[in-house]
């Protein structure tokens, strides 16, 4: 039994394969108990570490590595996730509460840590720890509708000074921990800090964005330069004696505005979020000793407690000063403090960091701990509580008379006829797809191009070519009589391409197209998952509204429509115009469901139902009905209503995460939950 049990230690491809197994299985379970999925991680890290069951070893080969790259990706994920146009919109403000919810609290640490015992460097880092804050309630923001609220944008915006000086005052205490401290040392290294700093940020950024530009759509090796970057970055960081954890940052920082949001972007978060961040966070469970954490708890509760109590009082002492200056609501303030009072990223990774170089204890290394989950559990309850009582943007956004033309760049150019683009490839669903699109393109007074596309291949006279050209040829044959049986005139399109979605974006935007209609499999592969489905990268790269459909029915029997509708924004309001405008072309009807946090009163709800009956009085005229439902589970309201009409109408929402760890999508789970048709309604991400 010894022996079997040294074979699994000792052996790296069963620590991956546990790792692997771990990553897979826990967070999902810890998210359905409404609890954050790092605490399931990190709770398989003690289990798994030696104070438990032994099988995984903090000081082996495969977990130190994971470990480092772990650190390093969080940070840069960490950065990458900061919105910067966001940042520049407020800056001043931003700054300010930077520096504020980075200096109060940082104080307050460096008086606890003297409290309790400590030197000045261990206390300064003390204080480093608590003056940072990660974005860990973001999803629920942008779930809520209230990421436009000001005090959303400076508290987002407030991250960037507050990681970066967290940042520099732990690259100091490092270099002072060394001993080799003087005045002179110190200014050289600060010297040496600014200008790799600038060399990153701007030398980084240049040569991303030729490369970017050179490389056109090769998103593969745009994936491997981003990860070569970030790499060779922090490897860079140690050789000026500066923790590679700042130079990730830096890195995330400096590829920022190259990447954009993106596909690639995607890609990077996607690797990050599934593979190097749940893999640190299990190490790090790794390091916990459980009797040690069991005294931190007891013989240093105080320590414990107080590190918690210091971080909660003081960020809410900075965002209360910050607000009052800019003369915030009290829901503004609470919020403010909220969003900022998690300590996850570089509270994590600077606590490693210095518990490896002896600056900080195991006891505090485990109150950080303590730390991390408390304001992660608190913080995204009361944001979810706050945020929800913010005001939703309304005003000239549901006065707007929101046409078709409202998503593109119209100005200047000739009026073009409206053309509904519908990609080709099985023949049979391409049928439902074509009525559709003709439904919607007859009602317009348009047209309808059905495009096959060909993959490129080597040879243009392959018999493999000309055989998929023949097999296109039909389908397109097949789908101009569909358009022309509903009375709709179609414009047929066969094209040879190297990528199915450049493909599809490209037509659509030489055809100046107002729309694109897809079709949507059941299931996904595996490819698919990794590295984007065409349908992701098409969302993407369009520069006109996607509908991506699965439907059971023919669209002329498509008579009871549901449009779940959450908050109001002008996205809102075009998937609704979306959705009159299909129901006007074969009289159906629509039913609007809203379903509602249980805070909400009813005089909002009642305010809500007025904005949803103005906005159906400006698009087509159609049968409708306004239900509105008070409920914890938005999924499962609507999963049941849907069990009443034909076909479900949602927005697509792409949500930043934090550091990689999302909260469930809802989105996702009633799409592969229903059972009726579905369209997926999207926008040009632009």
């Amino acid at each position: 039994m010894d022996g079997i049990r040294e074979l699994v230690v000792d052996n790296p491809l069963v620590a991956f394969t546990t790792l692997l197994l771990v990553s897979l299985t826990l967070p999902p379970l810890f998210e359905r108990i409404r609890l954050p999925g790092l605490v399931g991680l990190l709770l398989a890290g003690v289990l798994l570490g030696p104070s438990v069951l032994g099988l995984l070893d903090p000081a082996g080969d495969i977990e130190k590595l994971f470990a480092d790259i772990g650190k390093v990706y969080l940070m840069f994920v960490a950065a990458l996730e900061i919105d910067l146009k966001e940042f520049n919109r407020n800056r001043d403000r931003a700054m300010t509460f930077g520096f504020l919810t980075f200096a109060i609290p940082m104080m307050g640490g460096i008086l606890l840590g003297r409290w309790t015992g400590f030197g000045w460097v261990a206390a300064v880092l003390i204080g480093s720890l608590m003056a940072s804050h990660t974005l860990l309630a973001y999803p629920i923001v942008m779930r809520l509708g209230v990421t436009r609220d000001e005090s959303v944008t400076v508290t987002v915006g407030a991250t960037i000074f507050t990681d970066i000086a967290a940042l520099l005052v732990l690259a100091v205490c490092v270099s002072l921990q060394g001993g080799n401290f003087s005045p002179f040392s110190l200014t050289l290294q600060l010297v040496g800090l600014a200008v790799y700093a600038a060399a990153v940020l701007f030398g980084l950024n240049w040569v991303g964005r030729l490369y970017f530009r050179r490389t056109g759509s090769e998103q593969g090796n745009q994936f491997l330069f981003v990860l070569l970057a970030v790499f060779l970055v922090a490897v860079g960081a140690q050789v000026i004696n500066v923790d590679k954890i700042v130079g990730a940052f830096l890195a995330g920082l400096a590829v920022n505005g190259v990447l954009g949001d993106g596909p690639v972007k995607e890609k990077v978060e996607f690797f990050g979020s599934v593979l190097f961040i749940p893999f640190f966070f299990v190490c790090m469970g790794l390091l916990l000793d459980v009797p040690v954490f069991i005294e931190a708890l007891t013989d240093h509760l105080g320590l414990t407690v107080g590190i918690v109590l210091t971080l909660i009082l003081t960020k809410f002492l900075a965002a209360a000063i910050a607000g009052l200056w800019f003369g915030y609501s009290r829901l503004q303030i609470l919020t403010m403090w909220s969003l900022s009072l998690p300590q996850v990223a570089a509270t994590l990774a600077a606590a490693l960091v210095g518990l490896q170089v002896g600056l900080i204890t195991a006891p505090v290394f485990n109150a950080v701990i303590v730390l991390m989950l408390v304001t992660s559990l608190v913080g995204s309850t009361t944001t979810s509580r706050f945020a929800s009582q913010l005001p939703l943007p309304v005003g000239p956004l549901v006065a707007a008379d929101t046409t078709w033309d409202d998503w593109l760049e119209t100005e200047g150019k000739p009026e073009t006829p409206f053309v509904v683009v519908v990609p080709l490839a099985n023949p049979l669903t391409q049928r439902y797809l074509i009525e559709m699109a003709a439904f919607i393109a007859q009602y317009e007074k348009g047209y309808v191009v059905p495009l096959a596309i060909a993959p490129a291949h080597a040879h243009m006279d392959d018999p493999k070519l000309l055989a998929v050209l023949n097999h296109h040829q039909q389908l397109l044959q097949t789908a101009q009589a569909i358009s022309e049986a509903v009375g709709t005139e179609a414009r047929p399109q066969l094209r040879i391409d190297d990528d199915l979605a450049d493909g599809i974006s490209r037509t659509a935007r030489e055809h100046h197209a107002q729309l694109v209609v897809m079709g949507r499999s059941q299931t996904e592969g595996l490819r698919a998952r990794l590295l984007g489905s065409v349908i992701d990268n098409v969302f993407w790269a369009s520069h006109c509204p996607v509908a991506v459909t699965r439907l059971k029915k023919a669209p002329i029997d498509l008579k009871r429509i549901l449009i779940p509708v959450k908050i109001m924004t002008p996205q809102t309001i075009r998937t609704i115009r979306f959705g009159q405008i299909f129901a006007a072309t074969h009289e159906a009807t629509i039913t609007l469901l809203h379903v509602s946090d249980r805070t909400h009163s009813a005089q909002d709800i009642q305010l809500f139902k007025g904005q949803l009956r103005t906005i159906m009085a400006e698009g087509p005229q159609v049968e409708h009905a306004i239900k509105c439902v008070r409920h914890d589970d938005p999924a499962a309201v609507i999963l049941t209503a849907a069990r009443h009409v034909d076909l479900v109408i949602l927005r697509s929402m792409r949500r930043r995460t934090a550091a990689g760890l999302a909260v469930s999508d809802v989105t996702h789970r009633v799409i592969d939950d229903l059972t009726c048709s579905v369209v997926l309604f999207g926008e040009p991400h632009s």
